[in-house]
């Protein structure tokens, strides 16, 4: 009678022995996300720092350009880290879920936010708007559209932000195009002929305004000139006459994800009221309609027309660019 007693015994002990062992790995699994984001560096650890606190979820996170933030997803494709990618360009998770790379995920956070901003595989954070960003002290006449740029007064005074490194700077490029054709081309080499430089991503471009050795900027990240204006900057945003793009970020989840419970549930909390927030008061437009942007709204912005994107578009886009630039 003793031996089926044991061996039950036994059998209780290894079971409870293979819990015990399996609840560490899964809690540290549980207790970590990889998050790389292409957007503001304090929005996302603003975001990072909420969702731990809402949810005991630690983020690991890495920010930098989009150029950056792909490039390195794609050199880490053989051991991949990544479990959400919040990017600066709209195709970039286009051609992610067109590659099979993306996990599906339709929060019930998103519900307020507009059919064009989601898809099944992503959703957009929020927007930002393409601008242009004059600096009053220039001494140089208020521009109103794009090829104002172009003309004499600003000779050797205008800066733009490097598509391949803004994905946004991209994206007015393809708007432009869809408007205008060919004319987007031609108004791109009266404004190299014209003295423009392309010094980098959208920072780049921003600070010589900002310190007046330019006079403004062709293609400026609305909310980041925003910021800079409401910390006492003698710059001005414009919305060209004829029309700019909206860059949405859009969020996802890479298929590959360790975390994928937890990895959603960081995508919720980004559009929860406290996310969205959060993206309203970096002067972004937020991706839900119910929460009130800070600033020049989604009803108030002239919109080019929309393009499709994939990755030999905007390869054939960046290469042309490159040419007509000199770089």
């Amino acid at each position: 009678m003793t031996f089926p007693i044991l061996r039950s015994m036994l059998g209780a002990f290894a079971v409870a022995l293979t819990a015990s062992a399996a609840v560490p790995f899964v809690a540290a699994h549980a207790q970590e996300i990889t998050v790389y984001s292409a957007g503001p560096a304090g929005l996302a650890r603003g975001l990072s720092e909420g969702f731990t606190k809402a949810t005991g979820t630690e983020v690991k996170l890495f920010q930098a350009t989009t150029g950056k933030v792909m490039a390195r997803i794609e050199a880490e494709r053989a051991n991949p880290q990544v479990d959400v990618l919040i990017s600066a360009s709209w195709s970039s998770a286009v051609d992610l879920k067109a590659r099979g790379d993306l996990m599906a995920h339709e929060s019930p956070n998103a519900v307020k936010v507009p059919e064009t901003l989601k898809d099944s595989h992503y959703v957009a954070q929020g927007a930002a708007a393409i601008a242009l960003v004059w600096n009053s002290k220039s001494g140089k006449p208020k521009p109103s559209d794009w090829g104002d740029l172009a003309g004499p007064a600003y000779r050797d005074a205008v800066t733009m932000p490097d598509p391949a490194a803004s994905g946004a700077a991209y994206g007015l490029i393809e708007g432009l195009i869809a408007a205008k054709g060919d004319g987007a081309w031609e108004m791109l080499e009266s404004l190299k002929g014209n003295g423009m430089i392309v010094p980098g991503a959208n920072a780049q471009a921003l600070n010589p305004v900002l310190q007046g050795a330019r006079s403004a900027v062709f293609g400026a990240v609305d909310y980041i000139a925003l910021g800079a204006q409401k910390k006492g900057e003698a710059i001005e945003v414009i919305y060209p006459a004829t029309g700019t793009v909206v860059e949405a970020r859009p969020m996802m989840i890479l298929h590959w994800s360790k975390n994928p419970d937890a990895a959603k549930k960081f995508i919720d909390y980004v559009l929860s009221d406290e996310g969205q927030e959060m993206v309203a008061a970096t002067l972004m437009l937020p991706a839900r309609t119910d929460v009130q942007a800070q600033r020049t709204g989604w009803a108030d912005i002239r919109l080019l027309p929309a393009t499709e994107e994939s990755d030999a578009r905007r390869a054939a886009t960046l290469a042309r660019f490159r040419s007509v630039m000199g770089m």
